[in-house]
């Protein structure tokens, strides 16, 4: 690495900062100086942190030294917390000043409790919670439940992935209370198209829980909870309500950012009204949070920042395709759906849609995991417990609500 190297800031080493480090590593190489930001010592893979509760699988932990290392970059151990985009300096919380050529924001987002009267479940810290109210189910204290998915930017399949492994966990245990599943969307996971929609519809009916879409709540504490849903001001009384958090972004300061704190970026991850930075994620103004878009906007950013160090390629634009895996009670079936260009209602299929085949389907980032995770992985023909959905969201985020 010599000294007129591309000096490369990557604030934030969760899903979309560490594909894209790896991404400009295998893009640029020497020809950038890459640096990344974060001051939690692990990288957390959390998609599978809805699978604790119920022993299905639990949380994976990378330490980002070695991530840092195996990528040839620098790990400052801080966090950015304002960025002087005209002197291109990046100020850490510990007030260190960082000097960049380009500035990638991978901050994320923060979730907050959505509503006061609920348990309020998050990636972080959702497994104790989760395991309490499991509990209070077989001994007979909760004999109705509501998941809520509130309103405004966020990713409603853990709602799904809850309410279903919930049910197959109380029926296992010989009880069976009412589960009802609240959501804004027009109907089961329908961003996804109608078969998939279809197939998650069947799902939710053959575990007995029921369905109110194009609904959002108010929990309403009293004698007991009442969730009243709008439009319509119906009111269902349940003995426990488990809510999706809300989000906020982490924009640092001197950054441009929306009420809530979220970035608006252009088709390559730049960010609009400065030079010189790009950002990825969930912190970005984007309407569905989830790692596998963080990665595929993370790629966009990180070939446009490759272009700007003089490497000579064609930066892609960001183009929104969505793969999912639902972890349902039992079984595995996966399932593909493309609208754009005519393309139809998609296929149904028994083996997996991509590879490796997690959650998060990070062009690098997976079987960069996959390679770490020595025999984790599944061969490509074995069933994987879950329903593995993908769509283009280009036309999807026209039509669908989420």
């Amino acid at each position: 690495m010599t000294s007129s190297a591309h000096r490369v800031l990557i604030a934030g080493g969760g899903v979309a900062g560490i594909e894209a480090l790896l991404t400009l590593r295998a893009l640029a190489g020497g020809a950038c100086e890459l640096t990344l930001v974060d001051a939690t010592p692990d990288f957390a893979y959390r998609p599978l942190a809805v699978a604790e509760p119920f022993a299905r699988d639990q949380v994976r932990r990378y330490p980002l030294a070695s991530i840092a290392r195996d990528a040839g970059a620098e790990l400052v151990s801080d966090t950015v917390t304002a960025v002087d985009p005209d002197e291109r300096v990046a100020v850490t919380a510990g007030g260190r000043r960082l000097r960049y050529d380009s500035l990638l924001l991978a901050t994320g987002a923060r979730s907050v409790p959505a509503y006061r009267h609920a348990l309020n479940w998050n990636e972080a810290a959702g497994t104790e919670k989760l395991g309490g109210l499991l509990r209070d189910i077989e001994q007979g204290y909760v004999r109705r439940l509501a998941f809520v998915v509130p309103p405004g930017p966020g990713w409603p399949l853990p709602a799904y992935e809850l309410a279903l492994l919930t049910a197959h966990q109380a029926f296992a245990m010989g009880v069976q209370p009412q589960i009802t599943l609240i959501t804004g969307e027009v109907a089961p996971l329908a961003v996804f198209g109608p078969r998939a929609s279809a197939a998650v519809t069947e799902e939710l009916r053959r575990a007995k829980v029921g369905f109110h879409g194009c609904s959002y709540a108010d929990v309403v504490k009293g004698h007991a909870t009442t969730v009243v849903l709008h439009p319509g001001m119906r009111r269902i009384d349940v003995d426990r309500v488990v809510a999706l958090p809300r989000l906020v972004g982490r924009a640092p300061e001197g950054i441009p950012a929306d009420g809530d704190g979220f970035v608006s970026v252009d088709v390559h991850g730049a960010v609009a009204g400065v030079r010189n930075v790009w950002a990825a994620g969930d912190g970005i103004a984007f309407p569905v949070k989830f790692g596998g878009l963080a990665a595929e906007q993370a790629d966009a950013a990180a070939e446009s920042i490759a272009a700007a160090a003089g490497v000579p390629i064609t930066p892609e634009p960001f183009r929104p395709v969505l793969r999912g895996q639902l972890l349902v009670g039992d079984g595995a079936r996966f399932m593909h759906h493309v609208r754009a260009g005519g393309a139809g209602d998609g296929e149904v299929a028994d083996h997996t849609l991509w590879w490796p085949p997690g959650k998060v389907a990070g062009r690098r980032l997976a079987p960069y995991l996959a390679e770490r995770d020595e025999g984790a992985v599944a061969p490509a023909g074995d069933a994987i417990a879950g329903l593995a959905v993908q769509a283009d969201l280009a036309r999807e985020l026209e039509t669908a609500s989420l």
